[in-house]
């Protein structure tokens, strides 16, 4: 899959941002026949960062993807850069 196909929207909730600072994720919703593998591969080569671990979620809404960066990249850096924060 590419990876703007793969990645729709970063989410920027409350929760979100919290899970951000504490546990160093980002939180994503993405395509919903994505694999975690399609999700890591679209993260790493958009954000050039290092993935660690991919957990995904199905609800009524859709796809979330909840991606876990090394510690050498803080995940509020990243959504600066998207413009989250």
């Amino acid at each position: 899959m590419e990876p703007y196909k793969t990645l729709k929207y970063p989410l920027a909730t409350e929760k979100a941002v919290r899970i951000m600072e504490v546990e160093n994720k980002l939180v994503f919703r993405v395509d919903e026949k994505a694999t975690k593998k399609d999700v890591k591969k679209a993260i790493e080569e958009l954000f050039k960062v290092k993935v660690i671990k991919v957990t995904t979620l199905n609800d009524r809404k859709g796809k979330k993807a909840y991606v876990s960066l090394s510690i050498d990249t803080p995940a509020i850096d990243v959504a600066t850069q998207l413009g989250l924060i």
